[in-house]
């Protein structure tokens, strides 16, 4: 326990310990994916319940976004199943949603893929307040997991989206066969940037019938607690994001998830996440959970950053509010890196 109550210090020092942010994710273009993601439904390579749709109309999105403002919603994500962005009609209309529901005074999340300066700058001028790029796991176990882009194409995305006043969201997925070592690396990559992500989702597998990962071994929840916990103490600013695999935990058990330092998650009208195969508490669960916890709910816009001239870097990991990496180390494990404070190579937590 000693790894949480450190992880809530950090937490409270660092961010209102009452507040959670409510999201909501959007598939806005499902299925078809050329790409191999051992664990994804979207994918064309598996047979899995997910059939391709086009791209949803925008007055569709629109819909949905003020729906879940009305819910208490502060940040909407919008997801589109493809490997890279390309520059067309379709990406034209991805902006203008952008455009439209950063007016609707939320925060704008987009997913699309690999995308480049330039169309990271267009996203930018659209409004958009966050890419999402998750590294997925470590280096080493990457080519385990996906084949059709290399884990330095994930770094080079999260590089193009820096060069834009664009916040970053990054993290990963527990349960892809990694080791507690591969999770470590991974948060340890994220955390050695010269600036640390706005936001780090922690993401639990979904196994889903038909692809490669359907059968891999549960994880338990003292592991996504000690992931939450680590991430927490070595990202001290950044929001960590309670996401997929959420709705398989009870409630004291994503109670013990927001003591860690969780302070985000996402909710759902129709009970899933971008598509069926991932399950999602629905708006008034979360609503009623948040108010017996005695938590509230995180405006938009707490961690906006500072605007400011592209190309010109702010503070890095080491910076002003950043976690002292050596100091994280010694009291943790005496290792020579922060994220390899873990009690995630403990057994347990207790």
């Amino acid at each position: 326990m000693d790894l949480v109550f450190r992880a809530a210090a950090v937490h409270r020092a660092h961010h209102d310990p009452r507040e959670v942010q409510v999201c909501k994710l959007i598939s806005i273009k499902t299925g078809g994916c050329p790409e191999d993601c051992s664990y994804c439904s979207q994918s064309s390579r598996y047979q899995t319940e997910v059939k391709a749709s086009p791209l949803m109309d925008r007055q569709e999105v629109l819909d949905i976004a003020a729906r879940a403002k009305a819910s208490g919603v502060t940040r909407v994500c919008m997801g589109a199943a493809w490997r890279e962005v390309r520059d067309n009609k379709q990406f034209d209309r991805v902006l203008d949603m952008v455009k439209d529901v950063t007016e609707m005074g939320v925060e704008v999340c987009c997913t699309l893929g690999m995308l480049t300066e330039d169309q990271a700058r267009k996203l930018d001028d659209a409004g958009l307040y966050a890419y999402n790029h998750n590294l997925d796991t470590s280096e080493s176990h990457y080519d385990k997991v996906i084949t059709t882009r290399t884990f330095a194409d994930r770094l080079q995305t999260l590089a193009n989206v820096r060069k834009t006043n664009v916040t970053v969201c990054s993290g990963g997925i527990l349960g892809l066969g990694e080791t507690s070592d591969d999770r470590i690396s991974m948060l340890h990559t994220l955390a050695t940037l010269e600036e640390h992500p706005e936001s780090f989702p922690v993401n639990v597998l979904s196994k889903v019938p038909g692809t490669p990962f359907a059968d891999n071994a549960d994880v338990s929840i003292w592991e996504t607690v000690r992931m939450i916990a680590t991430a927490r103490i070595v990202l001290p600013r950044t929001v960590v994001r309670l996401s997929a695999g959420r709705a398989m935990m009870s409630e004291a058990e994503q109670a013990m998830c927001f003591m860690a330092g969780a302070n985000s998650i996402f909710s759902s009208e129709t009970k899933v996440m971008l598509t069926k195969a991932v399950p999602s508490p629905a708006y008034d669960e979360d609503k009623a959970l948040l108010e017996k916890l005695g938590l509230t709910m995180r405006p938009p816009f707490k961690d906006a950053k500072p605007q400011r001239t592209r190309h010109n870097a702010i503070s890095g990991p080491a910076g002003d509010g950043a976690a002292d990496t050596s100091e994280v180390a010694s009291t943790c494990c005496g290792r020579d890196t922060a994220c390899q404070s873990a009690a995630m190579v403990s057994p347990s937590i207790d």
